[in-house]
């Protein structure tokens, strides 16, 4: 990706196609004069910033008409990337679009790359890393929560935790220099008591943040609910029905769905992904059927909540039990609600004896699935379990959902725990200092303070041209 910052770019930051508005970006140092040569209205230069201008933008060789625009000036430091930025809202047609490029091309701008605009706005300190990343995060959430996380780190809720941590152990790590340029005089500057206690006060604190990690990816991706249960027992029918379309092939024969179907739906705010699954009989009827019912118990172990539903005509509540006992033995953390399907067709007695089951810590649902009824009872249920699990609050708390972030913590606490064991041992300063510096490098890539050309390219060339 180019580094300078003495070129001006261009993009398109709308979606490209045909639509009633299109935004054309500059960033630069000559993005009002470049934009100036096009624009037949008024003098852009003598006008302030945050202002709004109507006119045409025109070929200067021409004086052909491209477009009528409406031209937002945001005059450096006060914009996005803390240049001048101009912003043309024009008429959303891929040919007009074009032609305006081609036309700022000529006066001297050049394309942007993909994220560029972000870029500069992280590289003439607009936004630290952590933000920046959190734009594309803030651009990409598709549900009320993941939405109220990625804002909050924009915010820099996240970056201001790590840049507390991270001035504490800065006042140890110069002191424990100071004491390597003093080796000859056998003095400390460092009390190691106070470092023993403010390591083990941080090492908490990044541990914390580690922990959420598992929840921001829930939160990011969403929660991978798996559908499971005996053949016939409606899990196709329950699928089309979260769904409100016919996703999955219904079909009274045993053994019909063969592999995964997935779709999402938002809840509440919440992103499912539920994932239907072949029925689970011990003696499949073919080679695939097999196959089918070995990736479902695969599944069920990435699974972050397991929908356990059975035909309420068809099984006692000891072998429902029983069932998800065996489908969870291995994985005893994973939250399972039991749902009774096709009520409508159950006796009293069955409907009965299952109300009875939820009262003994399990979690019953009973619905019908082909006639969309106990939907909302569901729902509520699996919003219980997921909030249950921690997810109340999530949107104003810290949460790590970026693996890049991830393993920088990992790292920073591993070093930090060798400066513990290098303190409990006796170690020379040297070597505290060197894991400290290496503790403090790591809590430092995630906000950019400590960064490299591989590491911004990897990062921006992931964002949409135009932001």
């Amino acid at each position: 990706m180019v580094q300078t910052l003495s070129d001006t770019i261009v993009a398109l930051s709308t979606p490209p196609g045909a639509g009633a508005l299109a935004v054309v970006r500059l960033s630069g140092p000559d993005a009002v004069g470049i934009t100036q040569a096009l624009f037949s209205k008024k003098n852009l230069a003598g006008q302030p910033g945050h202002t709004l201008h109507y006119g045409t933008l025109r070929e200067p060789a021409s004086g052909e008409i491209l477009d009528e625009v409406v031209v937002a000036l945001y005059r450096a430091p006060r914009s996005y990337t803390r240049e001048d930025v101009v912003e043309i809202s024009g008429h959303g047609s891929d040919f007009i679009v074009r032609q305006i490029l081609a036309a700022f091309l000529r006066q001297g701008a050049r394309l942007a790359e993909a994220g560029e605009f972000t870029k500069r706005a992280f590289l003439n300190g607009a936004l630290d890393l952590a933000q920046a990343e959190a734009v594309a995060d803030l651009i990409a959430a598709d549900s009320a929560l993941s939405h109220q996380v990625a804002l909050n780190q924009l915010r820099g809720g996240f970056s201001d935790e790590l840049r507390g941590l991270r001035a504490q152990l800065v006042q140890f790590a110069a002191l424990l220099e100071l004491e390597l340029d003093f080796g000859e005089e056998d003095v400390e500057f460092a009390d190691r008591s106070g470092l023993a206690r403010l390591l083990a006060e941080v090492q908490g604190v990044v541990r914390g943040l580690l922990r959420s990690f598992e929840l921001g990816n829930v939160i990011k991706n969403g929660i991978t609910t798996v559908i499971a249960g005996r053949p016939n027992a409606g899990k196709s029918t329950l699928l089309n029905a979260l769904l409100r379309e016919e996703r999955a092939i219904v079909s009274a024969i045993p053994g019909t769905t063969r592999d995964f179907i997935e779709d999402e739906v938002s809840i509440d705010g919440l992103r499912f992904r539920f994932v239907d699954t072949a029925g689970l009989r011990d003696n499949p009827a073919d080679e695939v059927e097999a196959i089918g019912v070995r990736r479902t118990r695969e599944r069920i172990g990435q699974a972050a909540l397991l929908l356990y539903l059975f035909d309420l005509t068809e099984l006692t509540p000891s072998e429902v039990q029983a069932d998800i006992a065996e489908l969870t033995a291995a994985l005893p953390k994973l939250p399972a609600l039991a749902v009774g399907n096709k009520r409508d067709l159950a006796s009293p007695a069955q409907l009965a004896a299952f109300q009875a089951l939820a009262g003994e810590n399990q979690t019953v649902e009973i619905i019908s699935a082909g006639q969309r009824q106990g939907l909302e009872e569901l729902q509520a249920a699996l919003l219980a379990q997921v909030r249950g699990a921690g997810l109340a609050g999530a949107g104003s708390a810290t949460i790590v959902t970026n693996v890049r972030h991830a393993r920088a913590l990992e790292e920073a606490l591993g070093y930090l725990a060798a400066v513990e064991q290098g303190l409990a041992q006796g170690r020379g300063t040297e070597l505290l200092a060197a894991d400290l510096r290496h503790a403090l490098a790591a809590l430092g890539s995630i906000t950019g303070e400590i960064s490299t050309d591989d590491l911004l390219t990897s990062i921006f060339t992931q964002f949409c041209i135009g932001k």
